[in-house]
């Protein structure tokens, strides 16, 4: 049995590309690749658990190639990874910027594009036989995405930029009472931007706040449109156009 062990230890090892090897690499980087994948689809993001595999392991498939290639073809005992590394690195924008999703403004998918980079780079060093480093930088993955998130709720940090629109039906002159009643909820007014209709008559309100990503959205606007007659409210990352 030790025997066996010290076989299969020497085999994953080797500098050489074998079959052993490639197996045990491509096993590997799937398994790690899934953990953080997982992470990802409870989130309810876009790319999950299957695709967080399969560029794990095609990042260490591009890595044994490299290797394998020189190895077999031209004599030498190591290839020369940087070769298909360098292109895996690039060539893996692709994928983070299908992942981000841009809409009225709005940035998603920003952490999820680190993540399938950083998982593309987890792949390449388990390609190279850096399994330690692999497992340990998968560990310190999961603990930013499960942990530090917690902790930013914790402090209460991640002040945001929000632009409320709000249209009444009537001439409002006076904005005090809604500065009030964003402060009840923790909001911080910075500027107010106003259209006046006088035929209708309208007030359009664009309010630029600074708020909380635990901000009650709901429980506030109930609270303004009791201040004036409300046709609309709505909250966005930009001004409206």
């Amino acid at each position: 049995m030790m025997e066996w062990l010290s076989d299969f230890y020497n085999a994953i090892n080797a500098l050489e590309v074998t079959p052993v090897s490639a197996i045990f690499k491509l096993c590997l980087s799937m398994v790690l690749g899934s953990l953080i994948g997982l992470e990802r689809k409870r989130k309810g993001q876009i790319a999950g658990l299957r695709t967080f595999a399969l560029i794990s392991m095609g990042a260490t498939l591009a890595m044994l190639l490299s290797i394998y290639v020189p190895q077999e073809y031209l004599g030498l005992k190591n290839g020369d990874p940087g070769r298909i590394a360098a292109q895996v690195v690039s060539g893996i924008g692709f994928l983070g910027a299908g992942a981000i999703i841009q809409m009225r403004g709005s940035v998603r998918g920003l952490t999820t594009a680190a993540g399938i980079w950083m998982v593309a780079t987890l792949g390449m060093a388990v390609g190279v036989g850096l399994y330690l480093v692999a497992i340990v930088a998968t560990g310190f993955v999961l603990f930013i995405l499960l942990w530090l998130e917690q902790f930013e709720r914790r402090v209460h940090v991640g002040w945001q930029t929000r632009i409320i629109s709000l249209r009444v039906s009537e001439i409002v002159e006076d904005v005090e009472e809604y500065r009030e009643c964003l402060a009840k909820h923790h909001v911080h007014l910075n500027n107010v931007y106003l259209e006046y209709d006088y035929e209708k008559p309208e007030t359009q309100f664009n309010l630029i706040v600074l708020v909380k990503d635990t901000i009650d959205y709901v429980a506030l606007f109930a609270e303004m449109r009791t201040l004036h007659p409300t046709i609309s409210v709505s909250v966005a990352n930009q001004m409206p156009s």
